[in-house]
């Protein structure tokens, strides 16, 4: 298996990510790791909720590890996103991509991640002290 594609309420394992893609022929891995930070715009945040069309991001994001292994001499490539309510600090997505060296590693990962903000249904809001947002909803 050459990609591992998955959307989970559960809280996301980095170590177990990088582990999958690591591979003996491996001489560069790239790992984005998401995280929820405390501010936006000057603003406390407080929590993010994502939503996500399951069946139809899924299907997203198989066609982005497709995309992204037909431009890049990938070993491995893992998008793993998180649903739910999560506090400042935690991990909402993790790409991870090993390659036999360091350049198509970097690009492919961050093609990934910036292709998947782009169109993956993935919704995010922030939650304030004084209200909510809804932000860059798509698809």
């Amino acid at each position: 298996m050459q990609t591992q594609i998955q959307i989970s309420s559960e809280p996301l394992n980095i170590p177990t990510c990088i582990d999958w893609v690591m591979l003996p022929e491996s001489g560069g891995i790239d790992v984005f790791i998401g995280t929820v930070r405390n501010a936006t715009k000057g603003k406390a945040v407080l929590r993010l909720e994502f939503e996500a069309y399951e069946k139809m991001a899924i299907a997203e994001m198989e066609k982005i590890a497709a995309e992204a292994i037909s431009k890049w001499p990938i070993q491995r490539l893992l998008i793993h996103h998180r649903t739910g309510i999560l506090a400042v600090g935690e991990v909402p997505v993790i790409i991870a991509v090993s390659t036999a060296h360091r350049a198509a590693a970097f690009e492919a990962c961050r093609y990934v991640i910036d292709t998947l903000k782009q169109t993956v249904p993935i919704w995010k809001k922030e939650i304030f002290e004084d209200g909510e947002v809804w932000v860059a909803a798509h698809p």
